[in-house]
């Protein structure tokens, strides 16, 4: 039977998220029904909210998220009624080119549910990255529901969904971070600190964060940088090439996404070096690089996404290194809060006070 609970929408572009009645359907073949335990305020959810994404008002935000299966439908076998779950928007397909050519973190064909989420009327939701987590449970298909140890702290493990999960990525799984390597992080956000703080769990020797917010830079000391460079004060490329004998680093990441960065990182790295972008441009930016450049220093330019992870394989990973208190995911989450406060949390992200906002539900969901 179809339940009724809360959840927070986004109606119209720009206008303040609202609080509604949500229903949720019995989960079809493949799906599953999760009660969601937290939901960090991630930039995506402002962005849909924006009308960044798409036009498919209204949506049903919240996508980094952690939960218990309440339910299944048919022909699900990978999590069953009571598994402490972290949602992705990485259900593999199994059967595109990317996945039977074993790269499925790649996958080109992932899936959400078949069925839609409704408002009370039942005007159709559009769940944000196919989640839709900012209410008391949601609607997903079963591939979305990675099972780890259920004594990790919700609100920590949830941020693993989506903006640290890209980071430590970028830096772990596109970068290809070794043991030894120079790398500059630009924009010390929650992605770029994670970026920083698995730069640190590959093993690089020196870890250089780059931002505007000396409030940012001091969170990038705590997740492992080395060195610190603010650049309004301080020409960012400059400073790294004086930090590195002036070679340069290993591996640049780009996590903000304007052109102008993306440049800085280019220029910061050292021959046969790695630029990786993880910030998501706007679709109207547009970048210009010296073609001689780009062939003469060699090394490789990539994008990355979600941190190129295959959920089933890291989630796990890093909830064991959570555990031994190797990976501090508890340091992402700057506040805790209820539905209510979403949109002051969207406030608090564009001002730079946060790493994350945490929704934290209670039994009967969050109050």
């Amino acid at each position: 039977m179809a339940q009724t609970v809360r959840g927070v929408t986004a109606r119209s572009k720009g206008a303040p998220v609202t609080i509604e009645e949500i229903v949720i359907p019995d989960p079809g073949p493949g799906e599953a029904v999760v009660v969601i335990q937290a939901c960090g305020v991630c930039h995506t959810d402002l962005h849909y909210r924006e009308g960044g994404i798409s036009d498919e008002f209204p949506f049903l935000l919240g996508h980094e998220a952690s939960g218990v299966v309440e339910s299944v439908g048919e022909g699900v076998t990978d999590v069953k009624p009571g598994d402490f779950v972290i949602l992705n928007w990485r259900a593999v397909c199994g059967q595109c080119r990317s996945c039977r050519r074993g790269r499925p973190q790649y996958c080109f064909n992932t899936h959400n549910a078949a069925r839609k989420m409704t408002l009370t009327d039942g005007t159709d939701l559009s769940a944000a990255l196919g989640i839709g987590a900012f209410s008391d449970k949601t609607l997903v298909a079963a591939g979305q529901c990675t099972k780890v140890d259920p004594t990790a702290s919700p609100a920590a493990a949830g941020l693993l969904g989506c903006g640290v999960m890209a980071g430590l990525g970028a830096a772990m799984n596109t970068g290809g971070v070794g043991r030894g390597d120079t790398v500059a992080v630009f924009g010390c956000g929650g992605v770029g600190n994670a970026a920083i703080a698995g730069s640190q769990l590959a093993g690089a020797s020196m870890i250089i964060a780059v931002d505007i917010n000396d409030t940012k830079l001091e969170w990038a000391k705590h997740f492992g940088a080395t060195h610190t460079v603010n650049s309004s004060r301080t020409e960012p490329v400059e400073a790294i090439r004086g930090l590195t004998d002036g070679n340069g680093v290993d591996v640049a990441i780009d996590a903000i996404g304007l052109p102008e960065v993306y440049l800085q990182c280019f220029e910061s790295r050292d021959l046969a070096g790695t630029v990786v972008l993880v910030g998501v441009p706007r679709p109207d930016m547009t970048i210009e690089l010296p073609f001689l450049e780009v062939f003469g220093r060699g090394g490789s330019l990539k994008s990355s996404w979600y941190g190129d992870c295959l959920p089933s394989r890291d989630f796990p990973m890093l909830i064991d290194l959570y555990q031994q208190g190797r990976l501090d995911l508890d340091g992402f989450v700057s506040e805790t809060i209820t539905l209510d406060g979403v949109e002051e949390a969207f406030h608090k992200m564009e001002r730079g006070e946060v790493l994350r906002s945490v929704v934290v539900f209670g039994p009967g969901g969050a109050s």
